[in-house]
């Protein structure tokens, strides 16, 4: 069940959304669901690619958003966990987004990362998900709230200035 726990940072670069990210993805253990929401450019991708470094990915450059496969998938830890990055942008419908067996992908032994998780958001609320809003402040100046992040407080410091 989501808490009320937000967290909110502001970071300067987008070094600085993928290094937020990483530090996510390290203190994620399996059975994650990151509900994405934010305009064109916020650094949606940035964060998830930062998340799947965090997870132990090989070659993170190569994430890179699903927008037309709609899902992608990758290995952290040596395999032992799966990352599923569902991109929902041109989804007509909850009905599409579960049709791809969202439910399927929520286990023990995966994080999944739902990008325009907004358009999906009835069919991803019943998993307790991880809220992420990232919002424009300036050209380079991100604020992203995190929502339901309990876990993630230690490891949350704002960026240097």
């Amino acid at each position: 069940m989501m808490n009320n726990k937000t967290i909110e940072i502001v970071t300067n670069t987008a070094a600085e959304t993928i290094e937020l990210g990483r530090k996510m993805g390290v203190s994620m253990r399996g059975g994650e669901v990151v509900a994405l929401t934010g305009q064109l450019g916020t650094g949606k991708t940035h964060l998830i690619k930062g998340i799947a470094a965090g997870l132990g990915v090989d070659e993170s450059d190569a994430v890179s958003s699903p927008t037309f496969v709609l899902v992608n998938e990758y290995f952290g830890r040596d395999g032992l966990i799966h990352i599923y990055h569902i991109d929902a942008y041109r989804m007509e419908s909850v009905a599409e987004f579960q049709s791809l067996g969202f439910d399927e992908y929520c286990r023990p032994d995966s994080v999944v990362l739902v990008e325009w998780a907004d358009k999906v958001m009835t069919a991803v609320e019943g998993f307790d998900p991880i809220v992420v809003q990232l919002e424009h402040i300036s050209e380079n100046q991100r604020r992203i709230a995190i929502q339901n992040a309990s876990n993630y407080r230690s490891l949350m410091r704002p960026p240097k200035v």
